[in-house]
């Protein structure tokens, strides 16, 4: 009896510490998104190096409506992304350093190799699903509000 309680607790303890290195990794927050038509709040998980940033939303099969992705570049400049191994459309919102979206790229294709920029330098951009801007009423020039967002 004894020996099967020291390995459940083994197994409970491994099993806390391979999950603490994906707790680190995910890093969920909330974003909201002021406009004409209200505000509008996102749970976003916040990736911001360049192996967090290079994998995205790749593989993700869904995304909640209220859910999405802030990609932080740490300073502004000229960025693209593309759709490549990614399995849902998306919106993309390119934000300025001070919270201003720039301009918005609605419904993403699918694994669609084609480059999508922003139009100038941004900080951050955000991903939430394809046709939720439109469907919110969320514009260029509307601002975002988040911790990272000064």
């Amino acid at each position: 009896m004894m020996h099967s309680v020291t390995r459940t607790l083994a197994a409970a303890a491994t099993a806390l510490v391979v999950a603490l290195p994906l707790a680190a990794y995910s890093q969920e927050e909330t974003l909201t998104i002021k406009s004409s038509t209200g505000d509008h709040v996102f749970t976003v998980e916040v990736v911001d190096t360049p192996e967090t940033r290079a994998k995205g939303l790749m593989n993700v099969h869904e995304l909640a409506p209220d859910a999405g992705m802030l990609f932080d570049f740490k300073e502004e400049r000229p960025v693209a992304f593309w759709m490549m191994n990614t399995f849902i459309p998306l919106d993309m919102l390119f934000i300025t350093s001070d919270g201003t979206i720039k301009n918005i790229h609605v419904n993403a294709v699918p694994h669609d190799k084609t480059s999508i920029p922003s139009d100038g330098p941004v900080q951050y951009v955000l991903e939430v699903p394809g046709g939720r801007t439109v469907e919110l009423g969320i514009e260029a020039g509307d601002s975002v509000v988040h911790s990272r967002i000064q």
